[in-house]
């Protein structure tokens, strides 16, 4: 038994109705070099066989009643495989636009708390002799570091290679000892409280002198514009993919002096900047995202969240990519400084100090209340690059083409969209909902088309 981080509690008890707090992870593989052929009992024996590589499938959370103190999670004594897969087939002609409705079909259900909390479907019928294994995984269990990390254990080749972690089934605890449990780690966090303050006291007088000698603009909660994507969530979830060539993000980013990261920001925010153009609604003001960013990067970390953010305006009122490259660059700079003034842990170490059930109270209200429709924003949009894994994988002759991963939507922050690299492509993920985002596809085309305008200027 081991007790949930309050960061890792700050997600699970972030769930709403219209927030269902899980992510996307989509590998899709081409089968066509198999001898035979990948049946439905084949990928079952697969995936138990790796199992061991991706211990947190098998764990399920125990809540503790009340929410007064974090949850356990436990090797689940109930675990059935199948309960947790799904395999359907789309009509042909199987193309990229079918598999991103079915992504988004799937990503507007809520997982069922009553088992570990992941599901995948695996989806057959693509074009190209493709299968997509389309994985919906709470963001509790892991962030994008530690699902970058599951993955590659999974496809490790090598046995000996791999990290195993046995499967170790627990009675499900009592009452009593989640209450003793609870009583442990709240001792633990009050110990923690003293720093906690100190490093607030400490990092808040260095952003104040960060701020007064920067001339970068510098971002806040709440001080972006109205967008169509700031409205209150409907339930269910809109979804579409591109690939960027790495080799051509590459290039913008070098001739724009900027980092990799950066230059992403840069494409999403010129492609918000068409989408919003077209339909008459680009403010100008520069919209504000939250681009996440991960404070513990070991390579063989298979789960849980050390996450922190950073505020982030995208100049979208700038109409030259390279000059609002420099822009974002100049204020990514500015904003990581400030978080570094903070110290990486002051984020999770704050979420450890509130009562579990209590990280719930705000997300309920706040879209109960469907005040998203009426008050400026909290931010705009979330947009991360994460770095996926760089040399091509494979198992059992079966090659992974493309990789995808997409985080949740938030009341008031109606899109999202996470790109994973891959060996020499970026694969890139829009999430939204009916009502902030009805055609995500149309803003995938966006930034597609900002890439190319991007080329051409060079």
């Amino acid at each position: 038994m081991k007790v949930m981080s309050g960061l890792d509690a700050r997600f699970l008890y972030s769930s709403t109705p219209t927030v269902h707090m899980h992510t996307m992870k989509v590998v899709v593989v081409d089968v066509g070099g198999r001898s035979e052929p990948l049946t439905d009992e084949l990928l079952a024996a697969i995936l138990e066989d790796r199992l061991g590589r991706m211990p947190m499938l098998r764990r399920r959370i125990v809540p503790v009643l009340g929410g007064l103190g974090n949850p356990v999670v436990v090797d689940d004594p109930d675990f059935v495989l199948s309960r947790h897969l799904r395999v359907l087939t789309i009509d042909a002609p199987g193309e990229r636009a079918q598999l991103d409705r079915v992504i988004g079909d799937i990503a507007g259900v809520p997982l069922p708390r009553d088992r570990p909390l992941w599901q995948l479907t695996v989806v057959q019928g693509l074009a190209g002799d493709r299968v997509a294994f389309v994985m919906k995984l709470h963001h509790a269990l892991a962030d994008g570091v530690a699902s970058v990390a599951m993955l590659e254990n999974a496809f490790i080749v090598d046995e000996a290679d791999a990290v195993v972690e046995p499967f170790r089934p627990e009675v499900v605890p009592t009452g009593r000892a989640l209450y003793r449990s609870t009583a442990r780690s709240a001792a633990r966090a009050a110990r923690t409280l003293p720093r906690v303050l100190r490093e607030t006291v400490t990092g808040a007088r260095q952003a104040r002198a960060i701020r007064r000698e920067t001339s970068a603009p510098l971002a806040r909660p709440f001080s972006g514009p109205r967008t169509p994507f700031n409205v209150a969530l409907s339930a269910d979830r809109t979804f579409a993919t591109l690939s960027l060539d790495m080799a051509t993000v590459r290039q913008v980013r070098t001739e724009a002096g900027v980092t990799l990261n950066d230059a992403f920001l840069a494409i999403c925010a010129g492609g918000i900047r068409r989408h919003l153009a077209r339909t008459g609604d680009l403010p100008a003001e520069s919209l504000v995202a939250s681009v996440p960013m991960a404070t513990r990067t070991e390579r063989y970390r298979l789960g849980g969240n050390h996450v922190d953010n950073l505020f982030m305006p995208l100049h979208t009122e700038v109409a030259d990519p390279a000059a609002r490259a420099r822009e974002i660059s100049s204020a990514s700079a500015a904003a990581r400084r400030i978080r570094t003034a903070f110290g990486p842990e002051l984020f999770e170490l704050r979420s450890g100090l509130v009562p579990a059930g209590f990280h719930g109270i705000a997300p309920h209200l706040w879209g109960a209340t469907h005040l998203a429709n009426h008050l400026r924003p909290p931010l705009n949009l979330i947009a991360s690059c994460v770095r996926g894994p760089r040399q091509p994988m494979e198992v059992d002759g079966a090659v992974v083409t493309a990789l995808y991963s997409c985080g949740p939507i938030l009341e008031g922050i109606g899109v999202n969209i996470t790109a994973w690299s891959y060996v020499d492509s970026l694969d890139v993920s829009i999430l939204g909902c009916s009502a902030s985002l009805p055609d995500p596809a149309l803003l995938a085309q966006d930034l597609h088309d900002e890439l190319d305008a991007w080329v051409a200027l060079l």
